[in-house]
């Protein structure tokens, strides 16, 4: 292991290994869900409009999120992309980019605290957990954010450290590098880091009954560095919209986060724990003996910091009704340093009855991922895809080879067979098996569809509202009513719209007024997973000649 930790091989091993869980499907898996299709098509607008103030879908102001995103976005996809292209990788890339970045930063910030040997077991943990890899393949803010959350709080370890005679006194670029964090995850995603890093220092000066060692700091001088990053497009954004794009990003999506469930994502308190097992995969075969070995030894100064850092960040998102399953992603670096300082340390609890008990459990957990890799062909594709064979195959081998080593003893040929596991099942599943789910990707198939039928002007769309559809087809693509789309057939044979199942009466009493005589020219069928519900998309035109 200690040729493996030396010099900047970590790094290297770190790189390839990003490499090889993030690049597969960055390119082949279509938009995953609405939020990702709305920063996109955001995105796009800013590109096509020139103006990189205002946040619009379509003609509707998206005060969800403020713009930092949305700016690395776009310079992604004017360096190595068209505007009016709809492939979709350019967009991920940043957030790929922001991954690989976290991983590194989680390593260079372990080392400081635990050694290297514990920081490449836990920034390899962190790289290879199932929700990290499924935001690096998704145009959104949340692996961006946890970017910043790692610089943030790496370089207030550092000071934390300090203080506690386990280093030397930071230099003043580290204090530069935490406020610069700040700024720029307020320009991601708001108040979410900022929070999570006052909840760290508030549990810190809580269990030590001192703050002296925040002085170091600078919390004057950095306030203004972190509002100089963020304060101008804010000043920008409220004078180009009167003050309603910040009135509306609190009213209609903080708060509702904070006082519901905001669009059905609901859940209790205990959630993220229960979905632990599954969202810090393959990580989370070490998740209760980590947890419980730090602790017994929250007094160490690096486990302290590390389990304020985890811990009220943790209480706040199962607090707040609003439940997705990335929400505590930010918390992650912490608990798989955690993991890791306890594989490294040998520590006996690892070996105890109920721990092997609880690989035991996760390795049925591997065999329902590996059944679930099989099954998705046959349920949301035209049938079994011989592909997805040796992925389940891999899974169960590899993972059946983690349990075996966790329960003879063998902690750290564990986490590196759990490694394998993630490299070997995740390049399959987002480079073969999740592309070709047909059945999934209802806007994909019906951009497919409108590709093939010759037309001229905007599609109208009827009952569907996917913004990845948008996004496939173009910024007019116009989404309406059944009879506003027989309305459109009016225009003659160069119209075309799509019309869903569930406004087909409409379309057709209106189109019967109108005198209209609908031509099918196509459908598409599958399972509009956003909603929970089957979809079918028709494709209709008028006879005649273009």
């Amino acid at each position: 292991m200690e040729r493996l930790t030396g010099g900047f091989r970590p790094y290297l091993l770190l790189s390839l290994l990003c490499l090889f869980l993030y690049l597969p499907g960055l390119a082949s898996v279509p938009p995953l869900d609405r939020d990702e299709s709305r920063f996109v098509q955001a995105t796009r607008q800013m590109l096509e409009t020139g103006d990189f103030i205002r946040i619009q879908f379509q003609h509707e102001m998206r005060a969800k999120k403020p713009v930092g995103t949305y700016w690395l976005q776009a310079a992604s996809v004017s360096l190595l992309s068209d505007k009016a292209s709809a492939e979709i990788w350019p967009y991920r890339l940043p957030s790929a980019l922001a991954a690989w970045a976290a991983v590194l930063m989680t390593f260079a910030f372990g080392r400081s605290l635990f050694g290297r040997e514990t920081a490449l077991l836990g920034a390899a943990l962190l790289a290879s957990c199932l929700i990290l890899v499924s935001e690096a393949h998704q145009a959104k803010t949340d692996a961006l954010m946890l970017a910043t959350a790692v610089a943030a709080q790496g370089a207030l370890g550092r000071f934390y450290m300090a203080s506690k005679g386990a280093g030397p006194a930071p230099a003043i670029w580290v204090a530069l590098v935490f406020w610069i964090a700040i700024g720029l995850s307020i320009l991601l995603k708001g108040p979410v880091i900022p929070a999570i890093v006052v909840l760290t220092i508030l549990a810190l000066i809580i269990a030590d009954k001192k703050a002296g060692w925040l002085v170091g700091l600078r919390p004057m001088t950095g306030m203004l560095v972190a509002a100089a990053i963020a304060g101008p497009w804010f000043a920008a954004i409220s004078q180009a919209t009167g003050g309603a794009f910040v009135g509306e990003a609190v009213k209609g999506d903080l708060l509702p986060k904070l006082l519901g469930a905001q669009e059905s994502h609901g859940g209790w308190p205990g959630t993220y724990l229960a979905l632990a097992a599954v969202t810090l995969w393959p990580a989370s075969l070490l998740l209760w003996p980590g947890l419980i070995l730090a602790w017994r030894e929250r007094l160490r100064p690096q486990v302290r910091f590390c389990l304020a850092w985890a811990i009220p960040a943790w209480v706040m998102f199962e607090i707040v009704p609003t439940k997705l399953p990335h929400y505590p992603l930010p918390t992650y670096p912490a608990l798989t340093l955690l993991m890791a300082a306890a594989v490294v340390g040998a520590a006996p609890l690892l070996a105890a009855r109920w721990a092997k008990v609880w690989y035991a459990v996760w390795g049925i957990i591997v065999l329902v991922l590996a059944a679930a890799v099989v099954i998705a062909p046959t349920q949301f594709a035209e049938g079994f895809s011989l592909v997805s064979i040796p992925s389940a195959a891999a899974m169960v081998v590899m993972g059946g080879l983690t349990v075996v080593m966790a329960l003879r003893g063998r902690m750290r040929a564990s986490v590196l067979a759990s490694v394998v596991l993630a490299v070997t099942s995740f390049q399959v599943v987002f480079e073969g098996v999740l592309p070709g789910l047909d059945y999934l990707f209802v806007s994909r198939s019906a951009a497919r569809l409108v590709a093939e039928r010759p037309h001229r002007g905007a599609v109208v769309v009827a009952g569907y509202s996917e913004p990845s559809l948008v996004f496939l087809l173009g910024t007019d693509t116009v989404l309406t009513t059944g009879p506003n789309a027989a309305n459109h057939l009016l225009n003659g044979p160069s119209a075309l719209v799509l019309v869903s199942d569930r406004e087909e009466q409409a379309f057709f009493a209106a189109a019967a007024a109108q005198a209209v005589k609908p031509v099918v020219v196509g459908m598409v069928k599958g399972f509009n997973y956003s909603r929970g519900k089957p979809v079918t998309l028709t494709a209709y035109a008028v006879e005649g000649k273009l």
